[in-house]
Parts: C-alpha cells; sequence; structure tokens
C-alpha cells in the first residue's frame, strides 16, 4: 500500500529508513481497515484511517505508523489467543517473511508484545515447510524431529520500551481502532 498505492516508498525494504528517519510515530497511528477490521473486532463497518495526523507530520510518520499498526495486529491476536486459552503464553514469537527483515518493526513487534521476537536463518519458512513435507513424504526425513533439528535461530529482538512508553502507545492504538468504526459518517 505505501510503495504501490501512495507511492511514498520505491520498495518494501526502504520502509526501514523511512520510519527511522524519525524518533517515534509523534501521536499519528494508522489503521488498515481496508475491508473491515477482522480479529479480534470483527467489525465489516470499520474503514482505515489515520488519527491524530498535524501539519508537523510527514512520510517517514506515515510509513512508522503504518509499519507499528502490524505490531498492534499482531498483539491483539496474541492476547485474544492467550485469552482463549486459559493459562497458556507465548514466551516468545517466531517471525518469518518479508516484514520478518525490517529490523525497527521486529525491534516495536519485541516492545509492544512484551517478549521476544525470533527470526530464523531460514526466512521464507512456507516454502520450506512444503519442502519439509515432501521430504517427510518421500523418505528424505523419516520423523518431524529430523526437521526440528534443522530449525536455527537467525537473530532474537528482546523487548527493551519503558512500560508506561509501552502502555501510552497501546492505549492510543486503541482508541485509533474505535476512530475506524461506522463507516456511514458521510
Amino acid at each position: 500500500w505505501l510503495r504501490d498505492k501512495l507511492q511514498i516508498i520505491q520498495s518494501a525494504p526502504e520502509s526501514e529508513s523511512l520510519a527511522a528517519s524519525v524518533p517515534n510515530n509523534e501521536g499519528l497511528y494508522f489503521v488498515p481497515a481496508f475491508a473491515g477490521l477482522f480479529a479480534p473486532y470483527w467489525r465489516s463497518d470499520a474503514r482505515g484511517c489515520l488519527v491524530g495526523m498535524t501539519a508537523g507530520h510527514h512520510r517517514g510518520h506515515v510509513c512508522r505508523a503504518s509499519l507499528e499498526a502490524s505490531a498492534y495486529q499482531a498483539r491483539e491476536l496474541l492476547e485474544a489467543m492467550e485469552n482463549d486459552c486459559e493459562g497458556t503464553t507465548l514466551a516468545s514469537l517466531k517471525v518469518d517473511g518479508g516484514m520478518s527483515m525490517n529490523s525497527l518493526l521486529m525491534q516495536f513487534q519485541a516492545d509492544i508484545l512484551n517478549r521476544s521476537v525470533v527470526r530464523p536463518k531460514i526466512n521464507e519458512t512456507t516454502a520450506l515447510g512444503a519442502a519439509f513435507a515432501a521430504g517427510l513424504a518421500t523418505g528424505v526425513w523419516t520423523s518431524t524431529d529430523e526437521i526440528v533439528a534443522i530449525w536455527s535461530e537467525s537473530k532474537t529482538w528482546t523487548p527493551s520500551m519503558a512500560e508506561a512508553e509501552k502502555e501510552k502507545y497501546w492505549s492510543a492504538w486503541k482508541k485509533a481502532i474505535v476512530k475506524s468504526f461506522d463507516s456511514n459518517f458521510f
């Protein structure tokens, strides 16, 4: 969206340096509810919005708010899962794919989740999983234990944000979510 629709960036990796050009979101929140909000809200009437914009914000802030939105949404899903699975909490979050290459986002994810975020050496695990399944089916590996032994860590981010700062961001995100409700305001 930042690249293809807004043309704020030329390539996805550029989002990290652009977002890092500002020290924080300076009160700007992006709710990416382009087709409503799904879990845990289930609000088809929600619409995407930028909340808190001032004349002082620029594309660096928009980029940062967009990246941070992914982390907030992950926290909401994680909290919903943990609520559904009473007594079960995740010690860390394992990530992969293109966004996991963005260190600024992964650090923010660790901070907002208040748990470690771990990226594997082989970053595209969907394709790797298909290869593992094929290998199990054809006898390349005889058990999932052999496959588990292949996995290795590339990088881990640990939470470093002060609790008060994290809760300030989280509270503002929750307010931004409410602003996205009721697309019939026209």
